[in-house]
């Protein structure tokens, strides 16, 4: 066993030589890093709830963003923005992973790695054993090293490609650091060091007997490169090739704890666990705190990234599904102008998504005439389609994506507010008019003259009449507040009374309100086109009524045919 023990030796001394070759070089500066926030200020002044706008997750739920865009580690709706810097930088980057989809593949190869090193970690915190605590760390700065070379093979054949700062500034220290004389020596050392721990077979322990040849003390002799061997005395005695053979036991292999109990097998992995762990304490645990210092030094900056990372990744899929379909995206134009939305070649991602064939576009803009639009149609004429993208352009843009639509001007909002029919347990005590209302009436509480508030058959639960009432009542509190609104709507009688309204907000200096109208074909085909017109209601309905039989001049001629058969 002498050489076992030697063998042992060794791999101490040589875990001290790591230790003191990593403890000189760990110490390269910090590295700072964000895809989604240019600077640290910026950083800090979104998690201090600077600049976030207040989305909801029911809103991105409503308004099908959350069907869009499915995140694992994160919620979405923390990453809105409305600080125009921090937008412009978001979607620099995303422009670049679109020009580049090595970019996107590498950060999908390097995630799971991430989160490994992650679980590592807590692992480690909560491991209260000196080998635990060694193995996992050992594991810890071989994960980081696989993640430095995954980025390094990804992002450097792309480095002249790239145009972000974001990811020069990446491309930059990954190769730095990977092209280091130090990373190098580590790397070799680790390999080196891997096989030399993974290559443990067996331990030598010795045990103290008392006068009845029981055990009474025991310690560990020796950690050994090689597994020990079933044997017996006299094989041992007479087989001269075991003389010098020390892995090759007098008695047979036992498994470990037969014929013991439940509290006898615990005490003896303890009684075993503890002696290692004293052999291994001073060594690797001054070895696994500089490793740790090691990889919180130069790989903490990718975990503090891996849930900016998954919703880079999402969102990229998504603008690369819409590309490929051919549709439109753009880069957003922010403005000074408060309450800015002018939109060319507007459409609804999600539904272009779900559909097969051209998906329409419209053009859309709130304006000094119009900030405020009640919008009414045919039933499934593309009104909800249209709400909906009003809100996803919105969205997009805030979350610093491209947008889709050709072209999109805007001004951030400050919060967006959705009013769409719901299923909510609040109508068991208020009813159904009732919990509408209070849903309202928060949306007042919370909206400012920068907001985007949009609508969708709010009311619809009451009759038209008293819907018709409230809804008034409503518009002219959106027109009070000055936010950019869009309420779609089946109450005709609401659109008529547009100029109404527009006398009542003047008195006040509200905001004017204006009309659109889901056009609608010859013959009651839906267009999805949106007209901004005054609505006439009976035209589109004269033409379902025509489509399905239920004029007066088809009833009458289903009656005279009717005669006519019998």
């Amino acid at each position: 066993m002498r050489r076992a023990a030697c063998a042992f030796g060794t791999l101490m001394l040589y875990l001290y030589i790591i230790d003191c070759t990593i403890g000189r070089e760990a110490t390269m500066e910090e590295f700072e890093f964000s895809l989604l926030y240019p600077s640290r200020a910026s950083r800090e002044a979104h998690a201090a709830a600077q600049a976030r706008p207040h989305v909801s997750a029911e809103t991105a739920e409503s308004i099908g963003l959350s069907a869009l865009i499915k995140l694992k580690n994160s919620v979405l709706t923390d990453y809105f923005t409305s600080d125009p810097a921090v937008i412009a930088y978001r979607a620099e980057n995303f422009r670049d992973m679109l020009q580049n989809p090595g970019i996107a593949e590498t950060f999908v190869r390097v995630l799971p790695i991430l989160s490994d090193i992650g679980e590592l970690r807590r692992m480690s915190a909560s491991s209260d054993r000196t080998t635990d605590e060694y193995l996992l760390s050992l594991s810890e700065i071989e994960l980081y090293i696989s993640a430095m070379e995954t980025m390094h093979e990804g992002l450097t054949p792309l480095a002249d490609k790239l145009t972000s700062k974001a990811f020069r500034d990446l491309a930059a220290y990954i190769r730095k650091v990977t092209e280091s004389d130090y990373y190098k020596e580590l790397n070799e050392k680790l390999r080196e060091l891997t096989v030399r721990v993974r290559d443990i077979k067996s331990v030598t322990i010795g045990v103290n007997l008392d006068s009845t040849l029981r055990a009474d003390k025991c310690g560990v002799l020796s950690i050994n490169p090689r597994p020990f061997k079933s044997g017996d005395t006299i094989d041992k005695i007479l087989r001269m090739s075991f003389a010098n053979d020390e892995y090759t036991l007098a008695a047979p292999l036992s498994p470990f704890a037969k014929g013991q109990n439940d509290n006898q097998k615990t005490a003896m992995s303890i009684a075993l666990s503890a002696a290692i762990n004293d052999i291994f304490k001073g060594s690797v645990r001054a070895w696994k705190k500089i490793v740790q210092s090691y990889v919180l030094d130069n790989a903490n900056f990718l975990l503090e990234v891996m849930p900016e990372i998954e919703f880079m990744i999402c969102a990229v899929r998504l603008m690369e599904s819409l590309r490929s379909r051919g549709l439109p995206l753009c880069t957003p134009v922010l403005s000074d102008t408060p309450r800015t939305f002018r939109a060319k070649g507007l459409y609804n991602p999600a539904v272009a998504l779900a559909i097969e064939g051209e998906s329409v576009e419209n053009d859309f803009a709130f304006d000094t005439d119009g900030m405020i639009y009640v919008l009414t149609g045919p039933n499934r004429g593309g009104k909800s389609v249209i709400t909906c993208a009003v809100g996803l352009a919105a969205a997009f843009c805030q979350l610093g994506l491209l947008v889709p639509a050709r072209e999109f001007v805007y001004a951030p909002a400050d919060g967006i507010y959705t009013h769409f029919p719901t299923e909510s347990g609040d109508t068991v005590d208020k009813g159904r008019l009732g919990e509408e209302c209070a849903r309202l009436g928060e949306i007042f509480a919370h909206c400012t003259a920068d907001s985007l508030v949009l609508l969708d058959e709010s009311l619809s639960s009451t009759g038209a009449f008293e819907a018709s009432y409230i809804a008034a009542e409503v518009l002219l509190g959106f027109s009070k507040v000055g936010c950019r609104t869009v309420f779609s709507t089946h109450l005709h009688t609401l659109a008529a009374r547009v100029d109404e309204l527009n006398r009542d907000a003047a008195a006040f200096g509200g905001a004017r309100i204006d009309t659109l109208v889901a056009k609608i074909e010859e013959g009651g085909r839906r267009s999805f086109k949106i007209l901004r017109m005054k609505p006439d209601g009976k035209s589109y309905a004269k033409d379902i009524a025509d489509k399905y039989g239920l004029s007066f001049e088809k009833i009458t001629e289903t009656i005279e045919r009717k005669k006519g058969d019998a």
